[in-house]
């Protein structure tokens, strides 16, 4: 449960590093300021390590996936309903 409420705060934090990338494009026209490259290398880190803490999350066993299509690939995944797992 913990990674998944990491996860989801790091994707606000993305969407928020985006959205200020964004606003400070429109205020600095013209301006030498570095604002938004560094809003845009913030929001580069975040995603990172986004990617890392869902690739991390699947590798430990944390996040599954329940879609149809996994169960037609991977038929011993799936529990029988007389067996226990």
């Amino acid at each position: 449960m913990l990674l998944k409420v990491i996860i989801v705060l790091l994707f606000i934090a993305v969407l928020i590093s985006l959205s200020s990338a964004l606003v400070f494009l429109m205020k600095d026209v013209g301006n030498s300021r570095k604002r938004t490259l560094y809003a845009l290398g913030v929001r580069i880190a975040l995603a990172v390590a986004l990617v890392g803490t869902i690739t991390w999350g699947i590798y430990s066993g944390q996040l599954t996936s329940q879609a149809p299509w996994d169960k037609q690939l991977h038929p011993e995944r799936v529990a029988s309903p007389g067996k226990e797992p």
